[in-house]
């Protein structure tokens, strides 16, 4: 894994703890040394990432520093395909929209999250029905 990439591996990681996680643990979940732990840390901070704590006490990112999910996995894609057509169909109009405008893929995101659908996504096709699958195409484009 490519240091960059194992950088925002961890600041994923630190966004999903709301309380101050050890750094042998942090350390342990990316697959690398403490002492590399440490350094990256160092380096996200020192490029503006709210990261408190130090060696010994563990670390936590500041609240209210957040960055946009980067990675999803393949069930993550299809709760976001999910969500979006069902708020696309049954919110208000202003969260209509935007709803489908995440799934027009008007972002780079957007792009990345349809290359990234299975052959197929889950949709809901009516309220109270169970999840069906449909292709991925008309997941987005439905």
């Amino acid at each position: 894994m490519s240091r960059a990439a194992r950088l925002l591996q961890l600041m994923e990681v630190l966004r999903r703890h709301r309380m101050p996680v050890r750094g042998a643990d942090l350390a342990a979940e990316l697959g690398i040394s403490l002492r590399s732990l440490y350094r990256d840390i160092a380096t996200l901070q020192s490029q503006g990432a709210a990261i408190e704590g130090e060696a010994g006490l563990g670390y936590v990112l500041r609240p209210g520093f957040t960055l946009p999910s980067l990675m999803f996995d393949t069930e993550e894609v299809e709760a976001l395909v999910l969500g979006c057509r069902w708020v696309a169909e049954r919110g208000d109009p202003d969260l209509g929209r935007a709803a489908g405008r995440g799934r027009a893929g008007n972002t780079a995101r957007g792009v990345a999250l349809r290359a990234r659908l299975p052959s197929s996504a889950c949709a809901w096709p009516s309220p109270g029905a169970n999840c069906a699958r449909i292709s991925a195409t008309s997941a987005w484009t439905a």
